[in-house]
């Protein structure tokens, strides 16, 4: 498989673009890291990888839009998966926020799938969103989701969220609320997610 261009890297892995049976792809490698132990290094990122996919599969079935799977290579600790092309969600916020209101209320019910699933994703932020074609939001990048989460890690997830759009989407703020609000009608649990927030909050400002 030949890879193309760097689509992102991070400290764990690197993404990059490349084509899959014909089929624009992306493919995501965890990276060989020197500073640990050969083998316990391959078990890790072999593990993770596996962990990641199976997250982003247990979505789907939840109703979430993530990148469809080609390929799982546990052996490079690579995922080859569908490349995402729409608009980036952080983008169309900063450049056109009329479209604001529509897309956070898609947000938040999409949210409140994955958790009504007991799915946390662990990195929430409008950058690993995607706005489809057909008008559906893609979620990326699971690797650090849970399955079987607790309600702190739900609570996480909205309290990520929350400051990824005070710091990145100031003047937001009542398309914010609307977004907790299509997550409040649709989540089974919401005042205890919700709750839950508060106490983060609050925690974090008296440490």
């Amino acid at each position: 498989m030949e890879f193309r261009d760097i689509l992102g890297c991070g400290a764990e892995a690197t993404v990059y673009r490349t084509e899959y049976l014909g089929r624009d792809a992306v493919v995501k490698t965890r990276t060989p890291k020197n500073y640990r132990h050969s083998e316990l290094d391959q078990r890790l990122r072999s593990s993770r990888t596996k962990n990641e996919a199976r997250i982003m599969i247990e979505s789907r079935k939840a109703g979430v839009r993530t990148p469809v799977i080609y390929d799982i290579d546990l052996r490079e600790c690579n995922i080859t998966m569908e490349y995402a092309a729409g608009e980036k969600v952080k983008d169309i916020l900063d450049s056109e926020p009329s479209r604001a209101d529509g897309i956070c209320r898609k947000i938040g019910e999409m949210i409140a799938s994955l958790h009504n699933a007991r799915i946390s994703h662990g990195d929430l932020t409008t950058s690993n969103m995607i706005l489809m074609p057909d008008g559906e939001i893609c979620l990326l990048d699971m690797s650090l989701g849970t399955t079987l989460a607790e309600i702190e890690d739900l609570g996480v997830d909205i309290h990520l969220l929350q400051r990824a759009f005070t710091s990145a989407h100031s003047g937001l703020e009542k398309e914010m609320e609307a977004m907790i609000s299509a997550y409040r009608k649709k989540m089974k649990n919401s005042d205890e997610v919700i709750e839950r927030v508060t106490d983060i909050k609050n925690r974090g400002r008296y440490t």
